[in-house]
């Protein structure tokens, strides 16, 4: 057996922070270096570098083609977004080079594509992945190889007037046992805007009015669905990612919601660009209604990357997110949103659920999302530069009069 003179081979990124690697967009330059290392004089045919990304999805479906025969159907597709190479060592004339005992660093930089690329992830049925793989051919020796990822996070601002727009909803049904009918429950919702980061405290301003013969309990869920495509079919995984739980509703009775805050964890961003995988999130407002399924009010979120700005938009500020027309609320708004819960002793409580893997291609039930929490799966948590909440006091400092508090219909 030949003694192998090769100690090290690295791939080492250029970044501020060596222990944290560094984060890319569209038109970034990628730099680093090949680190060699070797224990005595080597002779190395070439060094070659290639830089690749794909988003790629794949599945499987048990088919029966009768009483006793089953096959397994596989579905799969890939997306390329990144393909370069570079060689880093290679002899014009194509004798070997011969490099000394020691180390030796070959440098590499190359500029990631300008059209837009796709943020890093990474699910049960898909991920999307950046890298570089490096191979060091020598004479006599098995090739080399390394391959070291990157991350690639897509810019989503949400500054724009169309995340900026406030989203509003109204669901109703009736509640009945057999052909009786027990009256009808009613929600109404409406959230400052469409785009937050990790991190922001959403205010939920909604009304539930319950016209039946039994309480309710009013929920609110910020839900994460991954969608997986391909040949033409959907395969979807539903997560809770966050839980709001309110007070009891009494029968004939109606209750509202002055900016009941929900909290945004450190989820990845939205992915709306990619062909074959798509991570798209939701506020879903939710009553049990007796005697028949759950009622949901669905408002559309985009998770960014940008925060809000604190001058220079209309919902820039604290206080102007209540300036918006709630006149639909018929209740006077106070200064500051509900303290959010924490987020620990929200799935303690056995609140969320994964709702599980779905066809999209078949009609999509209304969801039970009262189970276990299952975190969703991401390639990459940044560290976002938001505003912090507003600090809560315990003490209400804007208590409302009487007369605005929740009142039962019948008193």
């Amino acid at each position: 057996m030949i003694f192998d003179k090769l100690k090290k081979l690295d791939i080492v990124f250029d970044a501020p922070d060596v222990d944290c690697p560094p984060v890319y967009s569209s038109g970034d330059v990628v730099s680093g270096r090949v680190v060699l290392e070797f224990t005595g004089e080597s002779r190395v045919d070439s060094l070659k570098l290639h830089a690749e990304g794909f988003a790629k999805v794949h599945w499987t479906e048990s088919r029966s083609a009768g009483s006793s025969t089953a096959y397994t159907q596989n579905y799969s597709d890939e997306v390329e977004y990144l393909n370069r190479r570079e060689v880093l060592l290679q002899a014009d004339n194509g004798d070997v080079t011969v490099l000394p005992a020691g180390r030796h660093e070959f440098p590499f930089s190359f500029q990631l594509p300008e059209e837009t690329l796709v943020t890093s992830f990474e699910g049960k049925h898909g991920s999307i992945r950046y890298w570089i793989k490096v191979k060091l051919h020598r004479p006599w020796a098995t090739v080399k190889k390394i391959k070291k990822e990157f991350t690639v996070i897509e810019p989503i601002d949400i500054n724009t007037p169309a995340l900026l727009a406030p989203q509003a909803g109204t669901k109703d049904k009736m509640a009945r046992t057999w052909y009786r009918n027990f009256g009808q429950v009613s929600v109404t919702a409406k959230i400052d805007r469409k785009g937050y980061t990790p991190g922001e405290v959403i205010p939920v301003f909604a009304e539930f009015d319950n016209s039946t013969s039994r309480s309710i309990v009013p929920k609110a869920y910020i839900t994460q669905t991954q969608t997986f495509i391909a040949r033409g079919t959907m395969k979807q995984k539903r997560a809770v990612v966050a839980t709001l739980s309110g007070d009891v509703v009494g029968a004939r009775c109606r209750e509202t919601w002055h900016g009941r805050a929900i909290k945004i964890p450190p989820v990845g961003p939205s992915i709306l660009q990619c062909r074959i995988i798509k991570v798209e999130y939701m506020l879903k407002v939710c009553v049990d209604v007796p005697g028949t399924s759950k009622l949901f009010l669905e408002l559309p979120l985009v998770i960014g990357t940008i925060p809000l700005h604190p001058f220079g938009s209309r919902t820039s500020s604290v206080s102007s997110q209540y300036s918006v027309n709630l006149e639909w609320l018929r209740l006077a708004i106070p200064e500051q949103p509900e303290p959010p819960p924490e987020y620990s002793s929200v799935v303690a409580e056995g609140e969320a659920e994964q709702c599980g893997n779905n066809n999209a291609a078949a009609s999509q039930p209304a969801e039970d999302l009262s189970g276990i929490l299952e975190r969703p799966l991401m390639a990459f948590v940044q560290e976002f530069r938001f505003r912090p909440p507003p600090v809560y006091s315990e003490v209400d400092p804007n208590p409302q009069p009487f007369h605005m508090r929740p009142r039962c219909m019948t008193c």
